[in-house]
């Protein structure tokens, strides 16, 4: 049971690469630690809670998540909202901010997620790019490609694609579109002329689900795997080797789709 009466909800962005990701790890950078530390010294206090929308991992972006902070008296809102970037490093912002019921719950709350994987096909990759994308260097067979995207959608078991958990025993999770687009987000002298991005959404994902989804997808685009191993994994995931995640550094958790509001 929540204690403090007064719930808000913040929608965030930021741009993960100096950070261990969102949730609190000993002796490490996350985002959520950054947040806490500047709430303390903004609020002056300790007496508030929060929780995030997702849990990213080390590296990965956010341009749409949210976070529910909940606190002991009412605060004003905008004023809030606007302190608290003003101590925010630059590589963190909270975009808006709502006053909502004590009985939302966040994380119940979510519907689907949209995530993003940026990367490039050059011959000509300059290293600055890195921070925002990866680049898959070689011929790529982007029919194939655009082929593995659609055998992904539906409700299947992603134990093959992802990282298992002892604790874990559900593997079923469903995606609702997954394509391959170009991009125009990115632009200027240190990037690749054409940007692409693996573009999916879901109703949940699995740790790092969607990087073994993307390495996948690299693997077929450069023959070096079939169409036919997705099915496979999907019936017998214990039959293949563990895939490894495509790098962070390309991954974005685009927008959070939320019930209730």
């Amino acid at each position: 049971m929540q204690s403090r009466p007064f719930s808000f909800l913040f929608s965030i962005s930021y741009f993960g690469a100096r950070y261990k990701g969102w949730a609190p790890q000993p002796n490490q950078p996350t985002v959520q630690r950054r947040l806490e530390r500047v709430l303390r010294h903004v609020l002056g206090h300790e007496d508030f809670s929060l929780i995030g929308a997702s849990r990213t991992d080390s590296g990965v972006s956010c341009v749409g998540g949210f976070v529910q902070i909940f606190l002991r008296e009412k605060v004003e809102m905008d004023s809030l909202l606007l302190e608290l970037n003003v101590h925010l490093p630059q590589d963190i912002q909270l975009n808006s901010v709502q006053e909502v019921p004590i009985d939302f719950n966040l994380i119940q709350s979510v519907r689907q997620k949209t995530y993003r994987f940026y990367f490039s096909n050059s011959n000509d990759f300059h290293p600055f790019a890195s921070a925002f994308l990866l680049n898959v260097a070689g011929d790529l067979n982007w029919e194939k490609m655009k082929e593995a995207c659609e055998l992904f959608i539906g409700e299947h078991n992603f134990k093959g694609f992802c990282r298992p958990s002892e604790n874990k025993t559900d593997y079923l999770r469903k995606v609702i579109s997954a394509r391959i687009a170009s991009s125009n987000e990115l632009l200027g002298q240190f990037f690749p002329d054409e940007i692409f991005y693996f573009e999916i959404t879901g109703t949940g994902f699995l740790h790092h689900q969607v990087r073994m989804m993307m390495y996948a997808i690299w693997q077929i685009g450069k023959g070096e795997m079939e169409l036919t191993e997705i099915a496979n994994r999907f019936e017998s995931p214990g039959s293949f080797e563990k895939l490894p995640p495509a790098p962070a550094n390309g991954l974005v958790l685009w927008e959070t789709f939320l019930n209730n509001l």
